[in-house]
This record gives structure tokens, sequence and C-alpha cells, in this order.
């Protein structure tokens, strides 16, 4: 049986309020259709800011400043329950403010695409230099910054965006070219956005795998983003971009792109370099969407709830060969949905938990923790979508229940035993079942859990090109003991060589 130790996890978010409000999809197509609008007034009204956000329960989840006994534990909704005290710093990242993730974008750029205003750029290098992971190889990257008004005139005359900071233009994107579509300021910030983001991740990576840069051998981006120019939209390759950037200089890489289920195909993928032995250390990096900033805020607004979708989320997992003491993922029992599999809930439950599960000989019981799509629900919830993560978890349990391992008047105590609340922003990839991967470990770690799934679905028919849907999954188990190999001293080793010296003796002399 093929396992592959996960080596540590990393999960940040980037505050991202302005950036959202100007650059996410709702707000940016109203603006365009309706530049008066009266959403566009509520929603700047309601943007929330950092003291919220990182006071912020779910949010303090995925970063691990809450564990999930704590995270479950908390008062409902969390919005109305804030932490006392803002917490920037957690056990696997941070929420990085949205001045300094401007600043990371500069130092991400390296087509001089991103222009600071100066006095901004001199107070970014000031408190980035204390930060923990971003070192002096990030910062010798961050511009000396420009006018305001040469700033200015480059918004005003080619095209470029305005970037903000407390409702002031502090800098700008400018494009890559002047009419291919996909070199315009818009889709260029938002790849380096995403960049930065798996940047960030993947420094904090480093540092929680106890590595330097030049330890990782081999990154695969698994974000939302198609980097390319008009003759190849999405040729890649963001993950050697990011690797660049994180100054991990003996380190190649590439992308894996399936909507959703990317990040989960990225982790089976790395795992499978590794278990081969052609990769050593794999991070597998994704950073956050800019579009799917404020998505739901429109919905939110109606309902008069704070639109939360102000954060991008970022994560780095590091991979490496099975060593007996790290939670591992075992490569017998990979979930996938076929062609033919189906795409009504059940099918794909089929696919995805039912069908590995069999192939590694384990019921659904056997199994600790699931970790399906983990939106946060105070976000889905008044944006019509529902609970995500219950739902997933209550089709589990039926099915469960179609198969003869559960009674159908547990399936409440399933769900309550089996799941945890989500806490992901919603940002298609981010919310796949990844977030839970670095809770799943500290709790096998710690002998609080055995076995956890991670489950990522894919929407492939948005593409165009089909109107199959798609998914992954993999099991994380406690680790396997290896055995021991048995001491040689110099004694034994004279003994062999002489005994297979005599037999070539033998040998020749027949």
């Amino acid at each position: 049986m093929a396992y592959v130790g996960i080596r540590g996890t990393a999960y940040c978010l980037n505050h991202a309020s302005e950036l959202g409000f100007h650059y996410g999809t709702t707000p940016w197509q109203e603006r365009v259709a309706k530049p008066d609008s009266p959403f566009l007034t509520d929603l700047a009204a309601k943007v929330p800011g950092y003291d919220v956000v990182s006071r912020y329960a779910p949010n303090l989840a995925y970063i691990g400043a809450l564990d999930m006994p704590a995270f479950a534990a908390a008062v409902r909704p969390c919005m109305e329950h804030l932490a006392e005290s803002p917490t920037r710093y957690g056990r696997y990242g941070e929420i990085m403010p949205e001045d300094e993730f401007l600043a990371l974008l500069d130092i991400c750029d390296v087509f001089d695409l991103i222009w600071l205003e100066k006095d901004f750029a001199a107070a970014m290098k000031a408190k980035l230099e204390s930060h923990p992971v971003i070192g002096p190889v990030q910062i010798a990257r961050l511009e000396a910054g420009h006018e305001a008004a040469e700033i200015e005139a480059h918004i005003n005359n080619e095209h470029a965006l305005p970037l903000y900071c407390g409702g002031k233009v502090v800098g700008c994107c400018r494009r890559g070219h002047e009419v291919d579509e996909n070199l315009s300021a818009h889709v260029l910030l938002e790849n380096i956005a995403s960049k930065a983001g798996a940047v960030l991740s993947l420094l904090h990576l480093i540092k929680n795998s106890g590595l330097t840069p030049d330890d990782i051998d081999f990154v695969v981006d698994c974000s939302e983003e198609a980097a390319g120019d008009i003759n190849q939209r999405g040729g890649g390759n963001m993950a050697k971009a990011i690797a660049e950037s994180a100054g991990c200089s003996h380190a190649s890489g590439f992308d894996v792109r399936a909507f959703c289920a990317a990040p989960v195909a990225a982790i089976i993928t790395s795992a499978s370099m590794v278990a081969a032995g052609v990769r050593k250390n794999v991070a597998v990096v994704s950073g956050g969407c800019i579009p799917k900033l404020f998505m739901n805020s429109r919905e939110h607004l109606k309902k008069n709830v704070t639109p939360l979708e102000c954060c991008l989320g970022g994560f780095a997992v590091l991979l490496g060969p099975d060593d007996g003491q790290t939670p591992a993922i075992r490569l017998d029992a990979i979930g996938k949905h076929s062609v033919s599999a189906g795409a009504s809930p059940q099918a794909v439950t089929t696919a995805l938990v039912y069908e590995p599960l069999t192939a590694a000989g384990l019921g659904f019981n056997d199994v600790d923790v699931y970790a399906p799509e983990l939106h946060d629900p105070e976000i889905t919830l008044p944006a019509g979508a529902g609970n995500v993560p219950e739902a997933n978890y209550k089709m589990i349990a039926a099915l469960a229940v179609m198969k003869g391992q559960l009674e159908r008047t547990a399936i409440a105590d399933f769900v309550a035993a089996h799941g945890v609340p989500g806490f992901a922003p919603t940002q298609g990839h981010i919310p796949s079942g990844v977030p839970f991967l670095g809770h799943a470990v500290d709790a096998i770690r710690e002998g609080r859990m055995q076995r956890a799934m991670l489950i990522g679905k894919g929407s492939l028919f948005l593409g165009r090109l089909t109107n199959l849907a798609d998914g992954a999954s993999f099991i994380v188990e406690k680790p396997v003991a290896q055995p021991a190999a048995a001491a040689v001293d110099a004694q034994d080793v004279r003994a062999v060589l002489l005994e297979v010296m005599e037999d070539m003796a033998g040998k020749l002399k027949g």
C-alpha cells in the first residue's frame, strides 16, 4: 500500500474589501451597467473592515487560531458574536491587512505592472520588515514607488486600474499589452493577487515545516486563475512564478486546473509523484480569486446581513515520502468521478465516498470526519445556497443508509459525529475539503482522530465544453510505523563478503 506523508500545512487570508468592492465581479458589473446604483452605495457603507474579519470565528478557524472543537462550540451566528480582540496570526498562517497585501502585489510583480505611491510604499516597507515570513529576498523586490501624479496619468490615459486603501488611490495596476485582453490590467490584477496569496501561504508553509525555501523541489498551483496571452490563454505556469517569488530557487512546477476540484486533484497528483520517487518535497499551493469577492453581496444586502466575502483565501500543503511519523495519504483508495458516473448527488457521493471506502475495506463509520465543500453557511444561507457542508453530510449519511451501514433514525447523529461546520471563504476551489487538512493532521497527531476523507467537486460545465461535473477524494490516516532495519556490524559484513567470495571461487573451479 502506497502512503505519502503530509509534512506541513499553511492557510492565509488576505483582507481585500476595497479590491472586492471595486473589482469583484458583482459590484464591477453593476458599476459598468449602473454607475449610480443604490446597491453600490449600500455595499460601500457595509464593507467589513479588518477589525471585523480578524475577530470572525470562521476566519480564525481557517488560519488555525481556533481548533475545530472550539469552533464547533462557538455561538452562532458568529458575525453577531465576534471575538473580543483581533487576531492576526494562527497556527497555520495569518489574516493579512489589505494595505500590506497591496505591497505584496508589488513584491510579486516582475513586469513593473503594480505601481505604488512612494509614501505608501515606504510605509509598507517599514511594516513588512518585521513580518515573520516575508524576508529580505521579498523586501528587496518592493519598489520605492511613484509620484501620485504619474499614477493618476496612467489611470486616466493608459487604462491602468486604481488601487485603493482607506478610500484613497495609493497605486495602480497597469496593463501588459495595448490590445490583448488577456493582458488587460483587470486580468493581470487577478493573476498577480492570486500569485501573491499563494506566495504568502508558501512562505508560511516553509516556516511551519521547519524548512528553507531551497528544500522545496516542486510546486503545484491549483488556483482558479489562468495565466497566458492571446496565443495561449491558460498556458501558465503560475506555480513556477510562485516558487520564484518565495525564493525556492531549486524548485520547478506546473499548474492543475479543475474548477473547485483542483486542490484535491493537485494533492493526488503531487502525492503520486512523491510515491513514485520523482519528487521529494512537493508544495501544493493556491491563492484567492478577486472576481468572487462580494459575489453574493446583492443578496446579503437584501437580507440585511454583513457582506462577508471580503477575504482572499490561500493555502499550501507540503507532501513528502512516508516516514511512519506523519499522517499520510493512502493512494490505494482514491475517489474519482468518472465520465459515466452520473451527476445526481447520489451518483457523485457513491463515486467519491462509497467506492474508495470499499476499495480500502472500510465502512462509512470508519472515517472520523468527512471534509467536503466547507463553505461558510453564514455566507451561503442568506444567498439562497443553503448550508453546503450540512447538505453533503446528509447525502453521505443517506447513502450509508442505502448501503445498509446506518439506520435511518441515526442520520442526524451521523452528521453530528462525522461533520464539521463550514468555515471557508466562498471562492470555489478554496472550500473544497483542503481547509480541513491542517486540522485533520493535528487531530491525528494528537490521537483525537484516526482517519479523515477530503472531497473536492468541480463544475466543469461552467467552461461551456461539457455538461459533466467532476470530483476527487482521498483518505488521510494516522502514521503507519515503518519496520526497523536490523542492525549490521562490521563482522557481519565481512562474513557475508567471505561467503560470497568462497562461493564465486567454487564456481570458477567448477
